[in-house]
């Protein structure tokens, strides 16, 4: 599948216009001296199929390693399955849960053996969002062209229309890159339930920038365009001034909402969010709520997919 035959929103932050153009039209769109983020994380948590002893189904979600052999997963059916319970997963992979921890996370011991992290790469599927029901024949499909860090439990989908052939074209043209890091957990997809959005907790995520890319935040000519909403998260927590960041390491809970005094990001690309999340509330701080509403409206009526492999919008 081609990465870039997506469409792409055009969306003027200060005056609420809407263009609609096709994806691989941002190498006319970004211009000499801008500089795009790219978040660099590498989607590390795999899916595998298995059965309990007794025969029934077990899907599991490994999310991180945290010991040789030991991974912190989500487990499907999970109520049942308590410490010293046994999985036999696809690919003759045994495992056994340790403990139970909070909102229904597991830790899940799996049999020493030599190969175990070749076994996990060929019998594990792609983490995918639960509305995608087809199997991806190239798991890279779900990873960015970029990627170099593992460490996501999801892909950073902004990224995902990006080519190698787009970013040639662009730094001819004179667009500079830079990377960061924010390692993506699944709390940044939960739902915003509180009846004040300021009452929704913001699970941590690790998030560093390196010496390389703050000397380019802070010398940069043109606008500051981050691709995602998680690439947005990790410059603003590092901004110690307007376009300027300190370099480090360190577990970003910053909660940006309508309101916010955005210092570093000019605009930035994004898919398009469900109602009630914390994205969707990013989106809405940096282009305005009633911009982004009808944005969202334009591309409801003009047939915009949504979601991971959705079409792309772009904030300038």
């Amino acid at each position: 599948m081609d990465r870039a035959a997506s469409r792409l929103l055009h969306l003027d932050r200060s005056t609420g216009e809407v263009r609609h153009r096709a994806f691989r039209e941002v190498v006319d769109l970004l211009r000499e001296g801008d500089l795009l983020v790219l978040n660099d994380t590498r989607v590390s948590a795999v899916r595998l199929i298995g059965h309990k002893p007794t025969g029934g189904t077990v899907e599991a979600l490994l999310l991180r390693e945290e010991a040789p052999g030991v991974y912190e997963a989500l487990i499907k059916p999970g109520r049942r399955m308590r410490p010293g319970a046994e999985v036999l997963f696809e690919g003759e992979l045994q495992a056994e849960v340790l403990e139970e921890r909070e909102e229904g996370r597991k830790l899940l011991q799996f049999a020493p053996q030599a190969d175990l992290k070749d076994r996990l790469s060929t019998f594990g599927l792609a983490p995918l969002p639960p509305y995608i029901h087809e199997a991806l024949r190239d798991k890279e499909r779900y990873q960015t062209v970029y990627g170099r860090h593992e460490g996501s439990a999801a892909a950073p989908t902004a990224g995902l229309h990006f080519t190698p052939e787009i970013f040639d074209v662009l730094a001819r043209k004179g667009v500079e890159t830079a990377r960061v890091t924010l390692h993506v957990g699944l709390d940044t997809f939960r739902p915003v339930q509180a009846e004040d959005p300021s009452d929704h907790p913001i699970h941590g995520e690790r998030c560093d920038i390196s010496q390389e890319t703050a000397s380019k935040i802070n010398g940069a000519r043109g606008r500051i365009i981050a691709v995602g909403t998680t690439s947005v998260r990790t410059l603003e927590t590092f901004a110690v001034d307007r376009r300027r960041v300190e370099p480090g390491e360190r577990v970003s809970r910053l909660y940006i909402r309508p309101g916010y005094d955005f210092r570093i990001v000019d605009g930035m690309f994004t898919n398009f969010h469900m109602p009630r999340t914390t994205m969707l509330m990013m989106i809405s701080a940096m282009a305005g709520r009633e911009n982004v509403m009808k944005a969202y409206r334009e591309a409801l009526s003009e047939s915009y997919r949504f979601l991971s492999f959705g079409d792309s919008m772009l904030i300038l």
